[in-house]
């Protein structure tokens, strides 16, 4: 039976395994998506200052879940191709290294936390309720964010064996936990005080420490194909390199959107506050669409990892294709529901009529990007299973920095209308860029690979 469950992501038919291993992260990942939408949905029927402050954090926020995301995909990335080339040693070694590197990482937030929150704030906007919303929401997540740091490195290391129920349940009992308290801490029902934006932010941390709790439980009193042990650990200066290899550009990867987010603000408060609110919403929005998508690659990463590991070709190029087809036909879904309902979907955060008038358009022009979307993003997952991190890094500069940050800004000369179709032109760009780099490793380090007759 151990033998069975080390072997299924070489064995197994094809599209079976997939989605025996996707499907729980991308509900799980459909469930994050929903608490990200009630945690704004909420905060907007506090005032619209309130959900400006949300949105004028939310780059800052996902800073933090770029480095603990990037630091759980090199894990990831080096615990399977460990498996696959059969040194369970090195991997169980990769995995200890996950606790190590979550508490570190925390210690540089908490630190940010105190330091930067007022200051980040007053550079966006001189309105004294705003920025003490914004700095209540965006210290509280970041001084308590140990939870999400390790966590996530305990999620990616067990979905690297193969394990994808646990990381779900991991990340249910934190979205469920933050969607229960969101309205409790928001408004003050029960027996919880009433702490408006705060509220929103303790909820999301709750739920982050409960889940880190419940996976620390799991990891040392479960079995599972990899042992972390703490008694005699001492941190390995090259275990770290090989983690970072793929985790920095993922890391990289994954905070040029926070950059990208940051400047677009830039650019749409000179229109409006109700344009960067729009952003903001769009955001929370298009992760119905990205998340499942990102969960399809939690089970296509470990897959194409470890089948690299094994120099099984075809079954890694199998499941990318299948990885492709699947994703594709959930951003064709997601582009038709934001071209049918945008006015739907903007409803949902309780909008003034500014932001109707600006947002309707802005959602069916954006959703342009969803399907040319489709390859760079599997891509990437592709790229950082084989060890070649600083390409999905490049891939993502060019759809998230390189390409969209000038035309946006080129075309906010234009009008507000013409800002919003930097989106689609960069995701085309980094979809031809991808095709490309795929290419080179097929000329390349794919020939290295055996063929190996598969099962599909």
């Amino acid at each position: 039976m151990e033998n069975q469950r080390e072997n299924k992501m070489g064995t197994a038919p094809m599209l079976k395994l997939i989605l025996s291993m996707s499907l729980p992260a991308m509900f799980s990942m459909i469930v994050q998506a929903l608490y990200n939408i009630v945690d704004s949905m909420f905060v907007a029927m506090v005032s619209e200052k309130a959900l400006s402050a949300v949105s004028l954090a939310f780059p800052m926020q996902m800073l933090l879940i770029s480095v603990a995301v990037g630091t759980g995909v090199g894990i990831n990335s080096l615990v399977s191709r460990k498996l696959g080339e059969g040194d369970i040693k090195q991997a169980n070694k990769a995995a200890a290294h996950g606790l190590f590197l979550g508490a570190c990482s925390w210690v540089v937030f908490a630190i940010l936390g105190f330091l930067i929150s007022r200051p980040f704030f007053s550079i966006y906007t001189d309105d004294p309720e705003l920025i003490q919303m914004g700095v209540d929401y965006l210290s509280c997540v970041f001084i308590f964010s140990f939870g999400a740091l390790i966590e996530v490195n305990l999620e990616k290391t067990l979905q690297a064996t193969g394990n994808m129920i646990q990381p779900m349940i991991f990340m249910l009992i934190g979205a469920i936990t933050n969607i229960a308290l969101d309205p409790c801490l928001i408004f003050g029902w029960w027996i919880f005080p009433r702490l408006g934006v705060l509220g929103a932010a303790v909820a999301t941390v709750t739920g982050q420490i409960l889940s880190m709790t419940y996976a620390l439980i799991i990891v040392f009193f479960k079995k599972h194909q990899i042992k972390i042990r703490l008694k005699g650990f001492r941190p390995s200066l090259s275990t770290i390199k090989n983690i970072y290899a793929v985790g920095i550009p993922s890391i990289i990867m994954q905070s040029i959107g926070s950059v990208m987010l940051l400047f677009m603000n830039q650019i749409l408060v000179s229109f409006s506050t109700a344009a960067v609110s729009v952003l903001g919403v769009y955001y929370k929005l298009q992760s119905f669409v990205f998340m499942p998508v990102f969960g399809l690659n939690q089970g296509v990463m470990p897959i194409m990892g470890y089948n690299y590991g094994a120099r099984n070709k075809k079954r890694l190029l199998l499941a990318l294709k299948y990885g492709c087809i699947i994703a594709l036909c959930i951003m064709i879904v997601g582009t038709v529901i934001f071209w049918v309902f945008p006015y739907q979907l903007l409803s949902i955060f309780s909008p003034n009529e500014e932001m109707l008038k600006i947002g309707v358009p802005a959602l069916r022009t954006i959703s342009l990007c969803f399907i040319p979307a489709t390859v760079s993003v599997v891509f990437t997952a592709l790229f950082q299973a084989v060890g070649k991190g600083f390409r999905s890094l490049f891939i993502s500069a060019l759809r998230q920095l390189v390409i969209i940050l000038p035309v946006a800004f080129a075309f906010s000369f234009i009008s507000l209308d013409a800002v919003w179709y930097s989106f689609p032109i960069a995701e085309g760009g980094a979809l031809i860029t991808a095709l490309l780099l795929y290419k080179n490793l097929l000329d390349n380090d794919f020939k290295k690979l055996d063929d190996k007759t598969i099962k599909t």
